[in-house]
């Protein structure tokens, strides 16, 4: 399937786990790839040196999505190297867990900043871009706990929450200027994140779980893909989740 080539397409958050998932799915469709890191540098590296090639062409650039000014640049530089972004991925996020009456304003506070923050001023320097086009796709990862809460994630599924609804607004917006906005949840998946969790606590996400197994990061990946690409062309303001059936 190369139904994205020819098209640039931004990922935030793209060194690891699921964003690294979703940006060799991307190069595998066909789609010239940039992603945003702030950390791996040498794993950023090595991830955009092995996607390139083939009639693809892959970019790694630090950044911090909760700066304006950071993002701004990036856009700036992607658009300079690779060519108007036609696709994009808010995919960055953390979190920091914590019964709600312990946890600190800071620790509200810096995850508000990324995962919500980093998809508002992403999403605004991208979309300008789009609506001259005519054409392009906006996807957001949410998460499942967006959508039932969990135990000490206030802050983190507060944030997914409002991607939600920031997802079917934008959708609202955009829907006749030829751009989709949609929406993936991934339930609990096998990435680092949830790597930290307590085994007993995983078996119980399992049990959970109807399938009773985890995601795995390129299940995620194939339905961004699919949200991105041609065959979803009359898809906008949706949430798609990938979870295993534990949400429905």
């Amino acid at each position: 399937m190369k139904d994205l080539e020819g098209k640039v397409c931004l990922i935030t958050g793209g060194s690891r786990g699921i964003g690294r998932a979703i940006v060799q799915a991307m190069a595998s469709a066909g789609a010239d790839v940039a992603f945003t890191y702030q950390n791996s540098k040498e794993q950023a590296d090595a991830l955009a040196q092995s996607l390139s090639g083939n009639c693809v062409r892959c970019r790694a650039y630090q950044a911090d999505v909760a700066s304006d000014t950071e993002m701004q640049n990036v856009v700036k530089q992607v658009t300079d190297d690779l060519g108007p972004i036609a696709i994009l991925v808010n995919n960055a996020g953390i979190n920091r867990d914590k019964s709600f009456l312990k946890m600190t304003k800071s620790m509200w506070d810096e995850v508000m900043s990324v995962n919500l923050d980093g998809v508002f001023y992403t999403t605004q320097l991208v979309a300008q871009d789009m609506v001259g086009k005519g054409w392009g796709r906006i996807i957001n990862i949410s998460s499942i706990v967006g959508q039932t809460g969990n135990f000490g994630q206030a802050n983190y599924a507060a944030t997914k929450g409002a991607i939600i609804s920031f997802t079917e607004s934008l959708a609202r917006e955009l829907a006749r200027k030829g751009i989709t906005v949609n929406a993936v949840a991934p339930g609990f998946i096998e990435t680092d994140m949830v790597s930290h969790m307590a085994p007993e606590a995983l078996n119980q996400v399992k049990a959970m779980t109807p399938m009773g197994r985890l995601g795995k990061p390129e299940e995620i990946a194939d339905a961004v893909v699919f949200l991105a690409s041609s065959k979803s062309s009359y898809v906008t303001g949706q949430v798609l989740g990938v979870n295993g059936g534990m949400y429905m």
